[in-house]
């Protein structure tokens, strides 16, 4: 199995937007970091699963365009910044599709080193806005990291 973690695009402040809709920056960069994967890695996801925020979803939708994911997208329970990670990490144990989560820190963060490392405060992974990575599960259960893309080291490919 395939998972691959995204953190949302950068976000408004929530004194300029209370529902924090993704920036123009957010909305560039997430775009292009969709296109990048899609094009020259080897991603294919069934679903893509986001918390139900605003930048989630609008980053969700935009991931979506390039991957096409045949189950499309839908709200997930726990993947706010604050949920606890050990709800995803046994509800993966179970799913044998790829897929992807788009969420938040810490929750991401935490769900990362859980995953790799089976200790949540440990600081595995230095998520970015609008970041993607790749992790595979092998037959015994065990996690690994394959790859990570950020959008600041993303040519603009278009």
């Amino acid at each position: 199995m395939n998972l691959y973690l995204v953190q949302h695009a950068e976000a408004k402040q929530k004194e300029e937007d209370p529902e924090r809709s993704l920036t123009e920056n957010g909305i560039s960069s997430i775009s292009r970091g969709a296109f990048f994967v899609a094009r020259y890695t080897d991603i294919t996801v069934t679903r893509i699963i986001h918390s139900g925020k605003k930048r989630a979803l609008q980053t969700a939708e935009i991931l979506a365009k390039e991957l096409k994911p045949e189950k499309g997208i839908e709200r997930g329970l726990e993947l706010n910044p604050i949920s606890q990670p050990w709800s995803w990490v046994e509800s993966l144990a179970q799913i044998e599709e790829d897929v992807m989560l788009v969420g938040h820190l810490p929750h991401l963060k935490r769900l990362t080193a859980l995953l790799l490392c089976q200790d949540e405060s440990k600081q595995i992974v230095e998520f970015k806005n609008g970041c993607i990575i790749s992790l595979v599960r092998n037959e015994s259960g065990m996690w690994t990291m394959r790859w990570m893309v950020i959008p600041q080291i993303i040519p603009d490919v278009k």
